[in-house]
């Protein structure tokens, strides 16, 4: 054979090797992409598909299954987090209230079965579920309480129980509150990054992780306050409930009460008997008049066919918009609150002539100063251009530009257990020369035209940047102040008495004039109608939920391909999601450090 041929031969197998190799993997993107179809389509069947199949029957109990994570409302289904594994199972509070408002006046519903078993979640939505269950034994229903171990949130929304039982062998976790702030400080300095910070604030906490290596005084202060506080309030309503001293809650909490058996539990009257699982339903049963076992339903199935009457559209009824602001706040962010997506609703809100009032729903730590500027302006707007009322009701937390965001509603609500205020403004550009320049031996050098530039991560501020940093961070400081005071009807130096970044429990921004009132959402509806000269009323929710799956489904493949690319890589740490986070920041920033009781 010939150098030529012998070369075409070569040419043609490569050419057969790569065209078989290009239709192999057309065939197997094809077979793949419809695989995925398939199995999306079938979960969002399965998720988004109601049971209509579902019949409340005579002497039904609704069991509240207390585990995952609970969260403020429903959102939307992640397709692809469902189809890899990686989602949470989570309970939609609204959801889980209503459906509870709802037994409370259904004859077929007899009771409420607490079924505990471990959930994550916070303080202010406990206190959201234990108001709606002592509304639904005003009816003169009971509730039992079960768990094979009660963690300490648990626990608390337990004891609003008619009677609480645990699990023979089973463990009760109550260790009062603690929180825990990471510093970065040290390993910043190991990294050669610099934290440069501008700020307004003595207690404005967000920034330190990364300028100190230890908790600062201020901090420890306003932490060690309302830790206590809340920890007060919640010891005092367990004992209540549990016909119990709040100093012998308190002793409880200081003996490693995990690690004691049952029958202490019971000495102690933390519960109020022993039993297997088995023997629970066999209680059920008993308390309906059942032979066997109880009629449960769960309270999601039920609240997809019950009528509660916080949902019930009719002609008498006030119509209240409960618009949610949950996350932290971005000028155009897909998640939490984006100024870009909220005000327009806000605005829409306002031209509604089927909406009477609007409830903002807060639970966020804040961000964006700009955006959260933003969102406050709409709501001048919204007052200036309707005669509707417009109140706020506080979750967990509503701090910093959460509370931002807050301050010029008419009336103010927030839970005993709410942490709020943090009025305060701070701006961070990390330094990344000495990471560049001694770390890694990367020089950068940049030429300007002129000297009044933004500080940039690739050289240290010079003082005169640093002053003008200090001064937009100041400037906008006296801005935040200023909201306050207009929306609290207050001096300027009423509210910088009470601000610095501070953050303040529930009780003690009722005390400092933050809020009005406590209560939870309930409670603002319930006062809204009463001022709309109305009995009842019925919510609709904003912004609406859109499950846009199909969108999704374009993006799976390659999705799939970075998720196998990457299995073998662990979960990004906290750390690095922070210093993700800092990244990303824009420069001034109206948020406080996220604070987690556990």
């Amino acid at each position: 054979m010939s150098a030529d041929e012998n070369s075409n031969t070569i040419k043609m197998k490569k050419f057969i090797y790569s065209f078989l190799g290009t239709m192999a993997g057309i065939w197997f993107s094809v077979i793949l992409g419809t695989v995925l179809i398939f199995l999306a389509i079938g979960v969002f069947a399965a998720s988004s598909a109601t049971s209509p199949t579902v019949k409340i029957k005579d002497d039904s109990i609704l069991h509240i299954e207390l585990g995952g994570t609970v969260v403020d409302r429903e959102t939307p289904v992640d397709l692809m987090e469902q189809i890899y594994g990686n989602s949470t199972s989570t309970i939609n509070l609204n959801q889980l209230v209503d459906a509870i408002y709802a037994a409370k006046d259904d004859k077929k519903i007899k009771g409420i079965f607490l079924d505990c078993q471990g959930t994550s979640l916070g303080l202010a939505q406990a206190q959201a579920i234990i108001a709606a269950l002592e509304k639904f034994k005003e009816s003169g229903k009971w509730v039992y309480s079960y768990a094979d171990t009660y963690n300490q949130g648990d626990y608390y929304v337990a004891c609003v129980a008619d009677s609480l039982f645990i699990n023979p062998i089973g463990m009760i976790d109550l260790h009062g509150l603690s929180s825990t702030t990471i510093y970065f400080k040290d390993l910043m300095d190991k990294l050669g990054i610099e934290a440069q910070v501008v700020k307004v604030g003595t207690y404005k906490s967000a920034v330190e992780p990364f300028l100190l290596s230890d908790m600062s005084e201020a901090n420890r202060e306003q932490q060690s306050h309302f830790l206590g506080n809340i920890w007060s309030y919640m010891k005092q309503k367990m004992a209540e409930r549990r016909h119990v001293s709040a100093d012998s809650i308190n002793n409880i909490a200081n003996s490693f009460v995990f690690a004691k058996n049952t029958e202490f539990y019971k000495t102690q009257r933390l519960i109020d008997g022993l039993k297997y699982r088995h023997q629970m339903l066999e209680l059920l049963a008993s308390e309906t008049g059942k032979d066997e076992k109880p009629t449960l339903i769960s309270f999601q199935d039920y609240a997809g066919v019950s009528q509660s009457p916080l949902k019930q559209n009719s002609s008498s009824a006030k119509n209240i918009a409960v618009l949610y602001a949950l996350g932290d706040i971005t000028e155009n962010g897909s998640d939490g609150i984006a100024s870009e997506r909220l005000v327009p609703v806000i605005l829409e809100l306002a031209k509604n002539d089927k909406i009477d009032g609007v409830v903002l729903r807060v639970n966020s730590g804040g961000g964006s100063a700009y955006a959260s500027e933003q969102i406050w302006e709409a709501f001048e707007q919204f007052k200036a251009t309707c005669d509707k009322p417009f109140y706020v009701s506080m979750g967990d937390m509503a701090a910093s530009g959460g509370y931002y965001i807050s301050c010029g509603a008419k009336k103010i609500y927030a839970e005993p257990l709410t942490l709020t205020g943090s009025i305060g403004i701070f701006g961070i550009i990390p330094n990344i020369q000495p990471l560049l320049k001694d770390k890694l031996g990367v020089n950068t050098v940049t030429i300007s035209t002129n000297t009044g530039s933004m500080p940039t991560l690739f050289e240290p501020m010079s003082a005169e940047q640093r002053e003008a940093m200090q001064s937009y961070v100041d400037n906008g400081y006296e801005l935040f102040v200023s909201r306050c005071a207009k929306g609290r009807h207050r001096s300027v130096e009423q509210i910088k008495a009470i601000a610095e970044g501070r953050v303040w429990d529930g009780q003690s921004a009722l005390k400092n004039g933050l809020v009005d009132k406590l209560g939870g959402l309930q409670d603002a509806l319930a006062d809204m109608t009463a001022e709309l000269g109305g009995e009842t009323y019925c919510i609709s929710e904003f912004p609406v939920v859109k499950v846009k799956w199909w969108e999704m489904l374009l993006d799976m493949d390659a999705e799939l391909d970075a998720t196998l690319k990457s299995s073998d890589v662990a979960t990004a740490s906290e750390i690095m999601r922070t210093f993700r986070t800092v990244k990303d920041l824009s420069p001034l920033q109206a948020r406080t450090n996220y604070i987690k009781l556990h």
